[in-house]
């Protein structure tokens, strides 16, 4: 087997990997389940690679996966479902279907990209679909289908939590369900967060150790990523105590109905009311929530990066340090970082 060009050798490879007696014994395990994180990881890959600007890696993990694409049109075909000419049949059709203004006839191309062209199309493709037979992905009997009844039921739910939460607030929002402004998406953020404080805080297991270790009154850091006990003064007309709104934990409610399993839920629940009503914010604004932090992330890694080095350079790692001197190095990498 030789490599090449044509995307046929790619073909060629992926099926002797899959035959059975001479193939790869671990490609002849997956199947659409096993094989999808990989799908999803490469995907990423993809994405972090344009985001370094690295054109040669850029060109690996295309490649990469580009050859997801191929295994599972391979795993289909043994299914007898389709093939992978099948996909590329698939793909040019619907590219060539919305696209009348560069593909259409003269009258189409000459009206250009009329307003609303689009969802049209797009509606007309799903029309077509709920006519047709979906067919299970393996041998199993599936689940009984039911009939789409929700404009919401297009946002695929394997997608990244913060990507779908922009495309459903979308979806409806094109109904017309939306805040009519940016200012009251920021009030409702606001009440979010004082409801995650109201029931996080009490339950921070740092704030029931009996002698809590010393910490700076605002670390540097905590004025990129936050106050530690930062107040809001309309915190009390929103339900908060004065103790919560302070900053100050009050002390724990001994009561089973907050602890354990319960307590762990309302919080992860009003954890993920924040961040859904973030995302609205992010959606108005017109940002991408996983590319705002995936900047965030790479900040805080170049800022502690510098805080490692530093530390390094005297014999020493961050856990060997105080917060102090760590705090100091954090500001030093913002001043380089301001100095460009």
């Amino acid at each position: 087997m030789q490599h090449s060009k044509d995307i046929t050798r790619l073909i060629e490879i992926m099926a002797a990997l899959r035959t059975p007696g001479t193939g790869c014994p671990w490609d002849l395990e997956q199947t659409f389940k096993t094989i999808a994180p990989y799908t999803i990881e490469e995907a990423y890959e993809v994405a972090d690679a344009i985001e370094r600007d690295d054109i040669i890696d850029l060109k690996d993990e295309l490649g990469d996966l580009l050859l997801q694409v191929v295994y599972h049109a391979r795993m289909a075909e043994e299914h007898g479902a389709f093939a992978f000419g099948d996909v590329v049949e698939a793909i040019t059709k619907k590219m060539i279907r919305r696209h009348p203004h560069v593909f259409g006839t003269a009258q189409q191309r000459q009206a250009g990209a009329e307003p609303g062209f689009w969802a049209r199309i797009k509606a007309e493709e799903k029309a077509e679909k709920s006519g047709g037979e979906g067919q299970s992905l393996t041998p199993e009997p599936a689940a009984a289908s039911h009939a789409n009844i929700s404009i919401l039921s297009e946002v695929p739910a394997a997608m990244p939590a913060l990507s779908r939460a922009i495309k459903l607030q979308d979806k409806a929002a094109k109904a017309g369900f939306d805040w009519p402004s940016l200012a009251p998406v920021f009030e409702k953020m606001k009440e979010e967060l004082a409801e995650l404080e109201e029931v996080a805080i009490p339950h921070d297991p740092r704030s029931l150790s009996a002698s809590p270790p010393p910490v700076l009154a605002e670390p540097s850091f905590a004025r990129t990523w936050g106050r530690p006990g930062g107040g809001d003064s309309k915190l009390p007309e929103r339900g908060l105590s004065a103790t919560a709104a302070s900053g100050i934990p009050p002390t724990p409610n001994p009561s089973p109905q907050v602890g354990g399993e319960i307590k762990h839920a309302r919080i992860q629940e009003e954890f993920g009311d924040l961040l859904f009503v973030m995302a609205n914010v992010a959606r108005h604004l017109k940002l991408d929530p996983e590319a705002c932090l995936r900047g965030a992330n790479q900040k805080f890694v170049r800022r502690f990066t510098h805080i490692e080095t530093g530390l390094a350079r005297e014999g020493r790692a961050p856990e060997q340090s105080t917060l102090q001197e760590m705090d100091e190095l954090w500001d030093e990498a913002k001043a380089l970082e301001r100095r460009g």
